[in-house]
């Protein structure tokens, strides 16, 4: 199944432009992804200086002395502030990840600008098809770790559990950085990660019972009849107007 019919159209048509969705963004050039956010996933800045790649005075000094010309990456390679097959690595992994939740199902309306252009410039473009494909190959892997998406979104909330202590590094960490409050994307962002590992981290640690899983809403029950219907049913007028009513149906 396609996960965005326009993004397939504007591949064919080698469009250059913006995709806008209601959970993030695609960038275009030619048909092919170069950039993408999402509110949902850490941007860039947050991967690389939260990770230790880069410090954030270096960011800022890119945005600010190669942001107007498009050409924020390829400064922080001139620069020497990181190696090309660095960026490069890091970037696609950025893109994969605010793309996942930019092609969510979405109910409001998706829109494409054409010719806007990321601050961010161009390094190695992604085919649509490839993103299509691996936002598909994660939304299945997620369902098969713990298909309980409710948890994507709510506050995580550990439980005591020994088995906690013989977890890894990574989710040992994430776990302690939650307290209740913090939802994937606050502790992905936090923890300087992208947000699709920390939502599998979170599913995995959710089917292991070290984390809790909401439960799904009760629905509502329907309200209760008025007393006055069982009254209009045994009304004497009402009951004459349905026998009228089968008379004439008899008689056509």
């Amino acid at each position: 199944m396609t996960v965005s019919p326009m993004l397939v159209r504007l591949a064919a048509e080698r469009a250059t432009g913006a995709l806008l969705r209601d959970h993030g963004t695609l960038y275009l050039v030619d048909g092919r992804v170069v950039h993408a956010e999402s509110p949902a996933a850490p941007g860039l800045d947050v991967l690389l200086t939260a990770g230790g790649r880069l410090p954030r005075e270096g960011w800022e000094e890119a945005v600010n002395r190669a942001g107007a010309r498009h050409e924020v990456g390829r400064f922080l390679v001139d620069s020497g502030r990181l190696r090309d097959g660095e960026l490069e690595i890091c970037h696609l992994g950025a893109v994969f990840d605010a793309a996942f939740f930019a092609l969510a199902p979405a109910s409001g309306p998706t829109r494409f600008r054409y010719g806007v252009a990321h601050w961010f410039g161009q390094l190695r473009p992604v085919s649509a098809a490839a993103v299509e494909r691996e936002t598909e190959r994660r939304r299945e892997l997620l369902d098969n770790v713990w298909p309980y998406p409710a948890v994507d979104s709510a506050p995580v909330r550990p439980r005591a559990d020994e088995a906690a202590r013989t977890l890894g590094t990574r989710r040992r960490a994430l776990l302690a950085a939650a307290d209740g409050r913090r939802t994937p994307a606050d502790l992905a962002r936090l923890l300087g990660r992208p947000a699709f590992h920390t939502l599998l981290d979170v599913r995995r640690l959710a089917a292991a019972g070290l984390v809790t899983t909401p439960l799904d809403p009760v629905p509502e029950a329907p309200a209760p009849l008025p007393s006055w219907v069982g009254e209009v049913a045994d009304d004497p007028d009402i009951a004459l107007l349905r026998r009228l009513r089968d008379a004439l149906e008899a008689s056509l």
